[in-house]
């Protein structure tokens, strides 16, 4: 039988997949080193499982110990995922700028998740980084892996991504194009990749914001290029020692807004679900296009998988809000109801009391509630206005039944017509329309959608 001991066995080994729609314009061959099919879906399982491993053989991680480490996400599912293997507990703090997808992610390994302020100095003692120290000095039988600093996270890329690219190409790479964040991969990698052939070039990608570029180029340590910026898993406001600026050639930085875009495009050109570093390393692999000639060999490396940003690059009013993508023009009924047509239509029933009718506004913060039959009709409607004119001049109809008071039901309108004409149906005494989409759901437009339909 061909099986591994555990999941751990099934680390590295990741497939080189030729990219073809997206690099259209570059005159060489690309190649994407697709680490999302590591268990934990990204290149950081490599450099965590290292890191234990060697803190268990100095003795620095004892048994049923606990790990610390500030991480962006990524580091964290690598480490959860050995230390349940292992028997070992998981403290991470991380920053508030990462998804949400990211910390669940790392919850369900039943890891302690601690969110912390992106916009402070590294020394500051609510940041992840200080806030990870901390901990480790405060718990007892605790252990930092500190990926930022500790050299077996680039110790495990010489030994496992650098091979494994120089077999898969059979030497003949040329460039390797990586985001830059603990510097691990880009060092570990390059540095293999240069011992066999030195003239291989290897290109960081950074974002502004970060330190990195300016540093390369100048030698100096400018904290006038700190700012906050989106893009995920790259970038650094300080120098980790896993960053070796010997061994990487040129840095190139690439903005929010194209990393964004270009996460975005890889699924619908490639077929490719990787997350927002492998974006940031498609626009800036496009930008140094001028260093690249038809026999060359450039491999990339996508770091991690797409379903760890589906709150933000991949979901389009995330993009919007952030000047992205253009602002969509609204024009159909089906407009009207993005934001909230995958939640359940709110209905009351002819037989429930008008006291549990007000109940369900109050709760869900409603102000009409669409009126069914037992057959599930709409046969009426209520509104929190008239309920209001008629219960202040007799309270007693709070126990009444909900068809005693109802007003005429909602008009129905189609998915595809106007806003104008949509319009033209809401008046004072008809407070809603519902719509029917094309898969037979019934949705409610209010005077409230429309009206922020004006700020889209």
């Amino acid at each position: 039988m061909a099986y591994f001991k555990n999941v751990l066995e099934t680390i590295g080994n990741t497939p080189l997949v030729k990219l073809n729609s997206i690099v259209a314009d570059l005159p060489c061959t690309v190649l994407a080193k697709i680490e999302t099919t590591n268990p934990g879906n990204s290149i950081k399982d490599r450099m965590a499982l290292r890191m234990i491993e060697d803190a268990e053989k100095s003795g620095a991680l004892k048994p049923g110990g606990t790990i610390i480490e500030g991480t962006s996400g990524n580091t964290g599912m690598g480490l959860a995922i050995a230390a349940v293997i292992k028997g070992y507990k998981c403290i991470f703090t991380t920053t508030d700028k990462q998804s949400k997808e990211k910390v669940d992610a790392l919850k369900a390994f039943g890891a302690e998740v601690i969110v912390c302020p992106t916009d402070v100095e590294p020394e500051d003692p609510r940041s992840y980084y200080s806030v990870s120290s901390r901990l480790v000095n405060e718990i007892p039988n605790s252990w930092k892996p500190n990926q930022y600093d500790n050299l077996s996270n680039s110790a495990a890329h010489y030994e496992s991504t650098g091979p494994e690219i120089w077999e898969q190409t059979e030497g003949q790479i040329t460039h390797l194009v990586v985001g830059v964040g603990t510097g691990g991969t880009i060092s570990g990698t390059g540095r293999y990749l240069k011992e066999k052939n030195s003239n291989i070039k290897v290109l960081g990608i950074d974002t502004y914001g970060s330190v990195f570029k300016k540093y390369k180029e100048t030698g100096i340590f400018d904290k006038n290029e700190i700012y906050p910026y989106i893009t995920e898993g790259i970038g650094e406001d300080f120098l980790p020692e896993n960053v070796d600026f010997s061994v990487i050639d040129h840095f190139e930085k690439v903005t929010d807004k194209d990393a964004a875009i270009y996460t975005r495009l890889l699924p619908r050109t490639e077929g490719i679900f990787a997350g927002n570093s492998a974006g940031s390393a498609i626009a800036g692999l496009l930008q140094m296009q001028h260093f690249f000639k038809p026999t060359d060999v450039v491999v990339v490396i996508f770091h991690d998988h797409g379903t760890r940003y589906l709150g933000k690059m991949f979901n389009d009013d995330w993009m919007r809000d952030r000047g992205f993508l253009e602002k969509k023009t609204l024009v159909t009924a089906q407009d009207l109801i993005e934001h909230h047509k995958n939640l359940k239509l709110l209905t009351i029933k002819t037989d429930n009391s008008i006291q549990e009718a007000y109940a369900v506004m109050k709760k869900y913060d409603v102000s009409q509630l669409p009126v069914c039959n037992e057959n599930g009709q709409f046969v009426g409607s209520l509104s929190d206005s008239y309920l209001f004119e008629q219960l202040f001049e007799k309270p007693d109809l709070m126990t009444s039944k909900v068809e005693a008071l109802m007003q005429a039901p909602f008009p129905m309108v189609k998915h595809n017509d106007s806003i104008e004409s949509i319009a033209a149906k809401i008046t004072k005494q008809n407070q809603a329309v519902l719509m029917s989409d094309l898969g037979g759901n019934i949705h409610i437009i209010t005077k409230f959608d429309l009206i922020s339909s004006i700020n889209q």
